[in-house]
């Protein structure tokens, strides 16, 4: 087999196995999300994450991973919109950001 043919080959199925992996860490990333706005009691928007970024990066054993940064909408009120993140490191869940919100304290009259 031609070298090219055979480099060919070795290319289509490294981008199936990025495709493969980044979907089950997408799946992973999602119940993440999930779980962080039921224990915050936030709804999470359109039941889903967006790819932000993907990097290397080493676990903690000094192995090279890909880091991927997704972004996710979630509401606090069920009327606006907010926007949080979460990174994963390979398939674990580094951070899961859900940001700074508003609380409402009524004042107390003394």
């Amino acid at each position: 087999m031609p070298t090219l043919e055979l480099l060919g080959i070795l290319v289509l199925g490294a981008i199936a196995w990025l495709w493969y992996d980044s979907v089950h860490v997408r799946d992973i990333g999602i119940r993440a999300a999930k779980a962080a706005c039921a224990a915050d009691e936030l709804q999470l928007l359109d039941d889903t994450v967006a790819i932000a970024s993907l990097s290397l990066g080493r676990d903690d054993e000094g192995r090279l991973c890909l880091r991927r940064a997704y972004g996710f909408d979630y509401s606090d009120t069920g009327d606006n919109r907010r926007r949080g993140s979460l990174v994963m490191l390979g398939d674990d869940v580094l951070v899961v950001n859900t940001g700074p919100r508003l609380v409402s304290v009524s004042p107390t009259l003394h």
